[in-house]
């Protein structure tokens, strides 16, 4: 009996621990992505002569940065990528969601089968979109290659008028693509893993939650880049 009482006990430590593993498991994993989005803009922004334009910095309302997206993730022909997003509020930039980027069928200009890939809400109608659980670009919102060059006349008529403008950066090249297709929604369960059940979407990206500790790193280098070059402009 007491050999069977001993192994119930263990039984039931070891169910108890695995919720905790497993949490401890997601949280390294959204760590991660931070982590790399967080080096995706160090890199872009350090591209000789081909990063975003400051005019396009200092304007933006939302960034969102997909490391690694990747073609044929589910089945041929189909693209997927996870990534994290923040908004500009009246107190500096909120703290990340997590967002999926997926579907669409577009040329891979620099041939790879992954790259990383930025999105930037140029407007307010940008930034409804954002607040929205779910919407295609080129469809919903109106999306286009995005000007490189750290001094590139941004000011032309598709940029001025598209909600978001999209880059890529594949094998050390940084380019405008077109995104046209593809589906940006939020990843609800990432999100409610990082902050919880009682915390909501909208309510990240309105800056009404502070930043994580493993997120401080991905606002500040988004806070650095795209509001000190609108001080600079």
């Amino acid at each position: 009996m007491k050999k069977i009482i001993g192994v119930l006990c263990a039984v039931a430590l070891a169910a108890s621990t695995l919720p905790a593993a497993a949490q401890d498991k997601d949280q390294q994993r959204l760590a991660e992505r931070l982590e790399s989005a967080t080096l995706v803009i160090h890199e872009v922004m350090h591209t000789p002569d081909r990063g975003i334009p400051q005019s396009i910095l200092a304007g933006a309302k939302c960034v969102v940065v997909v490391p690694k997206y990747k073609k044929g993730a589910f089945v041929i022909g189909a693209q997927y990528g996870q990534g994290v997003a923040t908004c500009r509020t009246g107190r500096g930039w909120s703290a990340p969601v997590f967002v999926r980027l997926e579907g669409g069928s577009f040329g891979w200009q620099i041939g790879g089968q992954s790259t990383d890939l930025i999105l930037v809400a140029m407007n307010d109608h940008g930034l409804e979109h954002m607040l929205a659980s779910k919407f295609k670009l080129g469809g919903d919102a109106a999306a286009t290659a995005g000007p490189v060059g750290r001094n590139a006349q941004a000011a032309t008529d598709a940029s001025m008028h598209a909600e978001f403008l999209t880059y890529s950066r594949s094998q050390g090249l940084f380019a405008g693509i077109d995104l046209d297709g593809t589906v940006l929604s939020q990843n609800a369960d990432d999100t409610r893993t990082e902050y919880g059940a009682n915390v909501s979407y909208n309510s990240v990206l309105h800056g009404d939650v502070p930043p994580p500790a493993d997120a401080t790193r991905f606002v500040h280098t988004v806070a650095t880049y795209f509001v000190v070059a609108r001080d600079n402009h």
